[in-house]
């Protein structure tokens, strides 16, 4: 199979990646509220347990709009999108040892580690607008982390934002 028939293939499953954006978008702002109104404690531990949800909750999502949750067999890249979701868990500890230097760059540090796992849909899907993803949360992440190094919950809001309305954007372009 041809590079860009596979990832035209990608870009069908998924719908160019907004259901999956989608639900991270939903998890990190259930995260973020948590974050906010309840403690640092059920943000931190939202974000971290909700992460590990969004690979089955998007495949639920497509299961029950009808669609297929699956590429071809066929399809080269599918081997490629399950070593890029094995980013994130694998940088869990880089995160965890920034929150434990300063508990408020758990959301900038995660929003680093998210954007550079971000950084490969755009091979992925052939789509430029990941890498415009990808900037947002890791310039997001540093200068959060960087300006306001006393703020908890301010991280998780602007990635809930970005991933939400990125969603939006790639559902409705092709």
């Amino acid at each position: 199979m041809e590079v860009t028939k596979a990832q035209r293939e990608i870009r069908s499953v998924y719908i160019n990646g907004a259901v999956g954006q989608a639900v991270s978008g939903v998890i990190w702002l259930l995260s973020a509220s948590l974050g906010t109104f309840l403690s640092v404690q059920a943000g931190v531990i939202s974000l971290f347990v909700g992460g590990m949800f969004i690979f089955p909750l998007t495949q639920v999502a497509l299961r029950l709009s009808g669609r297929s949750a699956t590429v071809s067999s066929e399809n080269p890249l599918d081997g490629l999108a399950m070593q890029v979701a094995f980013i994130v868990p694998l940088l869990i500890p880089v995160i965890g040892a920034a929150a434990l230097y300063n508990i408020n760059w758990y959301y900038p540090a995660f929003m680093v580690v998210v954007g550079v796992h971000y950084l490969p849909f755009v091979f992925l899907y052939g789509m430029k607008a990941y890498a415009v993803l990808a900037a947002v949360l890791i310039g997001g992440g540093v200068t959060i982390g960087w300006t306001l190094p006393d703020s908890f919950a301010v991280g998780g809001w602007v990635a809930a934002i970005a991933l939400l309305v990125f969603s939006l954007y790639v559902w409705r372009h092709d």
